[in-house]
């Protein structure tokens, strides 16, 4: 895949780059990216950068070393205009500002408008500066790292390029910072639970993720069907060899069957709210045209509302569907607490429910 066959690309700047130090934004690092997105979009592809650092460019105006959560949000609210200013002075084009949680994701009609808001940006030559709404996000309710926000977000508008932008390489089968001997892993064909255990470790001093977030990130882009690549940030030579189509730090091949639209934002962006376990794991139980019912359940986890995403797994622990409830977690108790009295009576079986909705349901893999 050469970046200047690209149609859509999404890039990520952690903010390691766009504050280094934690010391207020700076265009020190980001005068190279600036570029490739200029070059880019003189080639006609379309790009949505996703920007980390607001929180990281406001704390020069903030002086407690330990910031509680309030103050935190406050140093977002605060370096996120600084962390905007920056970006479009080296850019020198008409910007867009979108800040998401991770609660506009997971809900259908916000994902779609997010998807047609960016598109329409796109359509009319500015380029969407994406980044995660800190200030009014709780930890339910966010993503936690621009690395997957990155991925879905490429997800949502049909990219078919991730280039995420780092202090390192690319990705080494062991941390390069404590071990001489790792290696760059120039390709990588799937993600394995090898290639988990090889990014833990790793984490940025400035951002919030590290090597996993992004190996979490690459597996959802895949998925999808999109070319990811982790590079060099620091390094000048990095984008000008990925622009001129060289591979300078790690290519992650999309897979050959990506999934839909939907199974994917079901799979890889919705976030499951509780559990139901049944008896029998076997996926293709859902692929036959059947519907799980009631009379397979034996235990309900979790609270959740009618229309929550909930996973469903057999009691053995194989993870089978996530899917839309069609009944609250306290009804569904109910009936389990129902058909347990039932079979210890010998009572006739309690009627049927259609636990989950066919709309949105991903069959999942073990």
């Amino acid at each position: 895949m050469l970046i200047k066959n690209s149609k859509r690309l999404v890039i990520k700047v952690g903010s390691a780059l766009t504050a280094p130090g934690n010391s207020g934004c700076s265009s020190k690092h980001l005068k190279n990216i600036a570029n490739f997105i200029q070059n880019c979009r003189r080639q006609d592809t379309q790009v949505i950068l996703v920007s980390s650092g607001s929180v990281a460019a406001g704390r020069q105006w903030f002086t407690s070393k330990k910031p509680s959560k309030a103050l935190k949000k406050a140093m977002a609210a605060a370096g996120q205009t600084d962390m905007m200013a920056v970006w479009g002075e080296l850019l020198d084009m008409p910007l867009a500002q979108m800040l998401l949680t991770h609660a506009d994701l997971c809900d259908r009609e916000r994902y779609v408008s997010i998807k047609e808001t960016i598109e329409s940006l796109l359509d009319h030559g500015l380029l969407p500066i994406v980044n995660e709404n800190d200030v009014v996000t709780s930890d339910e309710l966010k993503v936690g790292d621009n690395d997957n926000l990155a991925a879905m977000t490429a997800a949502a508008v049909d990219a078919d390029t991730l280039i995420m932008c780092t202090d390192v390489d690319g990705f080494y089968d062991k941390n390069p910072q404590s071990y001489s001997d790792a290696k760059l892993l120039q390709r990588v064909l799937e993600i394995t639970p090898s290639i988990y255990s090889m990014a833990t470790g790793s984490v940025s001093s400035t951002g919030t993720g590290g090597m996993l977030t992004k190996i979490e990130a690459a597996e959802k882009a895949m998925a999808y069907g999109i070319h990811t690549y982790i590079v060099n940030g620091f390094d000048s030579l990095s984008l000008e060899l990925l622009s001129n189509g060289g591979n300078p730090g790690t290519h992650f091949l999309p897979n050959e069957n990506p999934l839909s639209p939907a199974i994917h934002w079901m799979t890889h962006t919705v976030r499951e709210c509780g559990e139901v376990i049944i008896e029998d794991g076997k996926s293709n139980f859902f692929g036959s045209g059947q519907m799980l019912t009631s009379e397979k359940m034996l235990e309900v986890n979790g609270q959740f509302s009618v229309g929550d995403s909930i996973l469903v797994s057999s009691r053995d622990g194989k993870k089978v569907v996530k899917a839309k409830a069609n009944y609250s977690s306290c009804l569904l108790n109910h009936i389990v607490q129902q058909q347990d009295v039932d079979s210890i009576e010998e009572q006739t079986p309690p009627q049927k429910y259609s636990l989950v909705s066919k709309e949105h349901l991903a069959v999942l893999e073990s």
